[in-house]
């Protein structure tokens, strides 16, 4: 039922409450109310309120919105936005960018309805959103039933993007930002990227005129208490005497396979270099000199994010380096050990057509469930039973780790570590500075060769 009899009260501020301003109306005599983080969102919605009764709309008697207001919500709802958000950026973004636009839509989605009633159970919802709602190149195959039935569960029940504006929902979104799938708060890394993907996503909506402004933008409210930010722990972190002896027992772990690998983990170590970064190298981008430090000029890479991702349906993507331009550079200076390492893998194995150092014995890129096979056949090998029990090398992304800490710990300046390993310097300090395991009498050292110069003077 519509009326005219439409009253606005001025806007009131509480004197305390997360949202404290409050916007009054009354239509035909029924008082609404809505709280809003600030003041002008506040302001901005009752002025929408005031110009709707000004241009002759008549008001909802049971919502309380003008009828512009009730066409807006129910146009277009939080899950429409979401999917049409997820095909305009498709194309723009990497396949990294892709998964974590749909992780994010994927927790926060399921927060955002109006009614549970026939929810399908949570695995399956998530599923559904994940891998075909949020998925450009999947969304229109065919669909198990329970998927189909699950999407369009959450199609009817969702939320107007409208509704963001009001603090409960907007709150419930980064709720779901900050919670694990167990319920305990997310680490603040991974809080911090989810949040940034919905703050875009709640950006695109004010592009759109869905929203008239970020609700994000002032809200006073903070995360649950969350783990720390994702620091290396010194526990898995070997020193060179450790990796030496890993990398040895790479070679005898598997007669085809591993010998393949030392090099590989080599550059991991000793370059600092990323998984994807070493599966791009190229002959060309190395100056192995016969005597001497050597250079790696690093362009490319090439992660593995999965076939639903990538838009030739390869398992790898190709890309530049991570958070750079695609085009830049990185130069990396590697010690004489590293270079008389590729050396000998390129006199044994040979290059690929396109120059690549490493691949299969069939010449395919390699994935990382063969070589971290590899890896946890070597760790026995080398480590003693209680170091294979620990953290210590467990993966073979902690050769990065220690090989960043390597050269922290011998005293280069963290600006420049931060240059050869592609971090800024504010990561590199948070994360990665930390001690090697098995290298306190490096230090023991330097303190006591400060002490005996102290006793001089």
């Amino acid at each position: 039922m519509r009326s005219y009899n439409v009253r606005f009260w001025k806007i009131y501020k509480k004197k305390s409450g997360a949202a404290p301003f409050q916007v009054r109306w009354v239509v035909d005599g029924k008082t609404f109310p809505r709280h809003f983080v600030t003041m002008e969102l506040a302001d901005s919605f009752r002025s929408q309120l005031m110009q709707a009764a000004r241009r002759g709309e008549g008001f909802d008697t049971e919502t309380g919105l003008p009828e512009s207001m009730t066409r807006a919500a129910n146009g277009v709802s939080w899950y429409a936005h979401a999917c049409e958000y997820v095909d305009a950026r498709w194309d723009r973004v990497s396949g990294r960018q892709r998964i974590s636009i749909a992780e994010t839509l994927t927790a926060v989605t399921p927060h955002l309805v109006r009614d549970r009633r026939g929810a399908p159970d949570a695995a399956t919802l998530r599923s559904a959103l994940y891998r075909w709602a949020f998925n450009k190149q999947r969304r229109e195959l065919d669909k198990p039933p329970e998927v189909e039935a699950a999407l369009k569960w959450i199609a009817k029940v969702a939320i107007s993007v409208t509704d963001l504006a009001e603090y409960d929902n907007i709150t419930a979104a980064l709720e779901a930002c900050a919670t694990r799938l167990d319920g305990k708060a997310a680490a603040a890394g991974y809080y911090s990227r989810r949040r940034r993907v919905l703050y875009n996503v709640l950006k695109y909506a004010v592009t759109k005129k869905r929203l008239t402004s970020n609700p994000i933008d002032g809200l006073d409210w903070k995360a649950p208490e969350q783990d720390p930010l994702e620091e290396v722990d010194p526990a898995i972190v070997a020193s060179p005497t450790q990796v030496r002896e890993l990398l040895n027992a790479v070679s005898y772990a598997g007669w085809r396979r591993g010998p393949r690998l030392v090099a590989f983990f080599a550059c991991m170590y000793f370059a600092m270099m990323r998984p994807g970064e070493v599966i791009a190298l190229r002959e060309q981008d190395c100056h192995l000199p016969e005597q001497g430090w050597g250079r790696l000029t690093l362009g490319n890479s090439r992660p593995i994010v999965g076939r639903e991702w990538t838009d030739d349906g390869q398992v790898h993507e190709t890309r530049g380096l991570k958070g750079r331009p695609r085009k830049a550079k990185r130069i990396v200076p590697i010690p004489p050990e590293l270079v008389g390492i590729l050396r000998t893998h390129i006199r044994r194995y040979g290059v690929a057509k396109d120059g690549r150092l490493f691949r299969t014995e069939r010449g395919a890129l390699l994935q990382a469930t063969a070589y971290s096979r590899t890896w946890r056949a070597a760790r026995p090998l080398a480590l003693t039973p209680a170091q294979v029990e620990s953290d210590l090398a467990r993966r073979p992304y902690d050769l990065r780790h220690a090989g960043v800490s390597m050269r922290l710990n011998a005293g280069v300046p963290a600006t420049q570590v931060a240059e050869w390993a592609g971090h800024s310097v504010e990561v590199l300090l948070k994360i990665y500075a930390k001690c090697v395991d098995g290298q306190d009498h490096v230090w023991r050292g330097m303190l006591d060769r400060a002490l005996e110069d102290g006793e001089s003077t």
